[in-house]
Formats: C-alpha cells, structure tokens, sequence
C-alpha cells in the first residue's frame, strides 16, 4: 500500500483488446481504489459475422478511442492533467486491436510524464472482481468470457497458478456458436440467458463434459456438437438454450468447486463477460463458497478493470513499464499445467 495518500492518485485504464473499447478512471485514496468512471462502446458491426473480425474491430476501436477519453474524464470530474498514471491492456487479445490501445495508453503517459503499466487482460478481470469485495488472497480466481476460460490459484496477491482451463473453445465462444446455430444473435451469452427463460433445461439431456477427471480442466466442443445434433432433430430453440446453458453452468461449478475443496480455498472470484449469467450466479450462490463478482459494467471487457489491475501495480510499489514494451496476442498470466507437451498443444489451438 501507499504509505500516505492524502489526494487521491487518478489512474486512466484503457483496453481494446477484442471487440470493447474501454476507457475508465480509478482514484486511489487512502481507503483503496475506487471506480469514478467506466466507458464503452460494444461494437455491433460483428453481428452480421456472428464473431469478432479482427480488422474491423481494429478500425473501430481507433475511431472511438478518441470520443471515449473526455468521456471517462468528464464522467471522473477531472482534467486530463490531473492523472497520476496509466495503464493499457498489453495482452493477450487481437494484436491489431491492442496494439491501439496500448499505443495510445503510452502516448498519453509519455506527454503528460506519468508512470506507465501494460497490464495483463485476465488480471485485469481478476482485479473487477476481487476489488468489489475488497478481497485480499488466498482465493480462486475462475475468468470466463468469449476468448478465455481460465482458473486460478492466487495465494498471494500479483501471484497466480493456473489450475485448470478449457482444452478447446472457451466457455464464451461455445455460447455464441449456440446462439447463431439457434437463431437467437449475437452475442450469444445475453441471447442464450433470455431464450432460457423460456425454455426446459432437462428436454436435452447433455453429457457432463470431462466426467469423472482427476484433473480441474474444461471442454465445451463436446456440447458444441451435441446442440448442432439436437438442432438437426427438432429441439427448439428455447429448450436448446436453456438445456445448453444448465450443462455449461454445471461443468464450470462442478468442477470449480472440486478445485475449491482441493485447493483448501473458500472463496472464488468469477469474472468475465459470462460472470454475468444469471444461472451462473445462482448456481454458485448454492455452493457454500464466498464467491465475489464484478459490479454492473466491470463483467465485460473494460477500462476500469485494467486501471484497478494498475492501482495495484502503485500500491505494490511496482516498477512501471518500459515504454518500448510491446503487444502479445498469446501470453499466459500463468504458466499452462501439465508440462511441455500439453503446453504446446494448447497454445497451438
């Protein structure tokens, strides 16, 4: 911690690296970081592809960037000189698309002389949620979204162990390729959620993915599959959501919770964009684990997530970050279980 802040420290968070462009602003005050502001513009020009197109999520994210900065300054009620520091997203995620912000993010840091930090995008998730509760390690961290499904050991703080994560499309994904084989748009996971309102969870009787693993890891190509052959045979669209959504929920609780009880830990940090899935969090409210959850605005990709991930970075009194520091598509926050070998063959998918 910051041994004395008598003004708060503001820090300008930015993140462009799939679809979102996100700018926010978090003070650091005495009492910890607090979110003042939390800007984004959610693409819509994806939807007719049914996925993210790299090129163009690019060039919106450089048409935006520009509108969303007075945004997040006016909604922070400061001036752009009043930051003391500010972090960009250097990885993982398109390169085009990080390479926009992460290049704004340090423009804007060398013309104002304040520290900078390329942040790792899952820490950042990490950081949303476990920030709202004021949490401090040891916990599991379980980041779930369209790009990544992921789960941790955090023993101590800036510490991570990857416990377990999907051996093919991320839990995000496998929701939207339902969703666009349904009929029900993009993205999948709101669609999904709200045709399963209206549909029977038990009309399809999905196979548990990955039953009876000594292991904590994840599949959703399975389920996948099974949806496209239950499609074929009639199955309408709402029973398909609402069945595909119970099997997924239940692999990610089941098998977070062995982790859990393995681990010795009793409390779990979910976030990403599928952290906002009502059943998720209903599911994981009847496990008898603390689970935190990122407040409204902080589940999908965005700034203030990576301007807390930031405040910690200060507050640990960490070196800030070369300038010269560059973009990574693929860069793990931990190394990948399971040695070399399996190593390999996931970061060749």
């Amino acid at each position: 911690m910051l041994a004395c802040v008598s003004e708060p420290v503001y820090l300008l968070g930015i993140d462009t690296s799939c679809d979102d462009t996100g700018v926010g602003v978090v003070a650091l005050t005495a009492s910890g970081p607090e979110v003042r502001a939390n800007v984004v513009w959610s693409q819509t020009v994806h939807a007719e592809y049914g996925g993210v197109m790299p090129e163009l999520a690019s060039r919106e994210h450089v048409e935006r960037i520009d509108q969303l900065l007075p945004q997040a300054l006016a909604e922070a009620s400061i001036e752009l000189a009043d930051l003391g520091a500010v972090a960009a997203t250097s990885g993982p995620g398109l390169m085009g698309a990080l390479l926009v912000g992460l290049m704004y993010g340090k423009g804007l840091a060398q013309a104002l002389t304040v520290p900078f930090y390329a942040v790792h995008h899952l820490e950042g998730h990490v950081y949303a949620a476990a920030t709202e509760e004021n949490l401090a390690p040891p916990y599991l961290a379980l980041v779930v979204s369209g790009g990544h499904t992921h789960l941790f050991d955090v023993p101590t703080q800036g510490e991570y162990h990857l416990v377990g994560a999907t051996r093919d499309d991320a839990v995000g994904e496998a929701f939207d390729k339902v969703a666009r084989l349904a009929g029900l748009g993009y993205p999948g996971g709101p669609a999904i959620s709200a045709a399963a309102e209206r549909g029977d969870p038990l009309a399809i009787p999905f196979k548990p993915p990955l039953q009876g693993q000594a292991g904590f890891e994840f599949s959703f190509s399975g389920l996948k599959t099974a949806a496209l052959l239950a499609h074929q045979r009639g199955a309408s669209a709402e029973d398909l959501a609402a069945s595909f959504q119970r099997a997924a929920v239940r692999a990610l609780v089941g098998t977070s919770v062995r982790a859990a009880e393995a681990y010795g830990r009793e409390t779990l940090v979910v976030s990403g964009g599928v952290a906002a899935n009502r059943e998720l969090r209903a599911a994981f409210a009847q496990t008898g684990l603390r689970v935190a959850f990122p407040a409204g605005g902080l589940n999908t990709d965005n700034g203030a997530m990576i301007a807390l991930a930031g405040a910690a970075a200060l507050q640990a009194r960490q070196t800030s970050s070369d300038l010269g520091v560059s973009a990574a598509a693929y860069v793990p926050l931990a190394p990948l279980p399971g040695g070399s070998a399996a190593a390999a063959r996931r970061k060749a998918r």
